[in-house]
């Protein structure tokens, strides 16, 4: 009994520390970001045709934090997924030490990629469609706070998504989860892009299906990566089973 409380405070101190780690270097990212908030703010601004107003003397304050947020949140995560992995490593089998360690730049350059799709294709045509919506009937101004929110509704979401297929590749190498499982659960996936896709897009029907629609397609892109990962790691399993059968005979 007294092994097993041990071990599980063991267990906890090493969370701890992974948690430490991961925080220390969000901070880190933020405190950076923070230093070069006002080149990044000027570089999205930088094709508006309006200036950007504020409401009150705390709003630019409040959208440098959040620009700076984002920065410190898409450079922590190879920090967290590297925490993660030296986490679970004592569990994991000399291969799926090397699969699962292969994922962690793929998680980051997905979050990358994710991010660039959705602030270079989702971000303007949802935003031109919803100007050119309103016409001439009213003078089009854009607060900071608001501007930024936007962007980051548009941007962020996607950052996240976009790492579903390599999350997908990851269970289904460690035998957590298998691409027949993702097929019969579509249904109940779809259910949910869609709700999410509503939930982070503005409120009119074209905005909700130019992001549903990505996020339906980077689900079939997971399921179909992980029959790859799931044959493979078959063959691996019964070519593993004849050689150990050879050896015992």
């Amino acid at each position: 009994m007294e092994d097993k409380e041990l071990n599980v405070i063991d267990h906890l101190d090493e969370l701890r520390k992974r948690l430490i780690i991961t925080v220390s270097a969000f901070i880190i990212f933020f405190v950076i970001g923070f230093m070069y908030v006002k080149d990044i703010y000027d570089w999205f601004v930088r094709d508006l045709d309006v200036k950007l107003v504020v409401l009150g003397p705390s709003d630019i304050v409040w959208v440098y934090f959040m620009i700076a947020t984002v920065i410190a949140v898409a450079a922590t995560i190879p920090v967290l997924a590297l925490q993660a992995w030296l986490f679970v490593k004592p569990a994991l089998k000399p291969i799926e030490r090397r699969i699962s360690l292969a994922y962690i730049p793929a998680l980051f350059a997905l979050f990358l990629v994710g991010l660039c799709f959705g602030y270079f294709v989702i971000f303007p045509t949802v935003l031109n469609f919803l100007v050119e919506l309103s016409g001439e009937m009213v003078v089009t101004n854009f607060t900071a706070d608001k501007y930024f929110r936007f962007v980051m509704n548009m941007t962020l979401p996607f950052g996240v998504l976009f790492e579903l297929p390599v999350v997908a590749m990851f269970l289904t190498s460690l035998g957590i989860i298998n691409p027949y499982v993702m097929q019969k659960v579509r249904k109940y996936a779809y259910f949910v892009l869609v709700v999410i896709s509503v939930i982070i897009s503005p409120p009119d029907l074209m905005s909700d299906i130019l992001v549903t629609i990505p996020l339906l397609l980077l689900y079939e892109v997971s399921i179909n990566l992980s029959k790859i990962v799931y044959r493979r790691k078959l063959k691996k399993e019964q070519q593993w089973a004849e050689e150990n059968g050879e050896i015992m005979k």
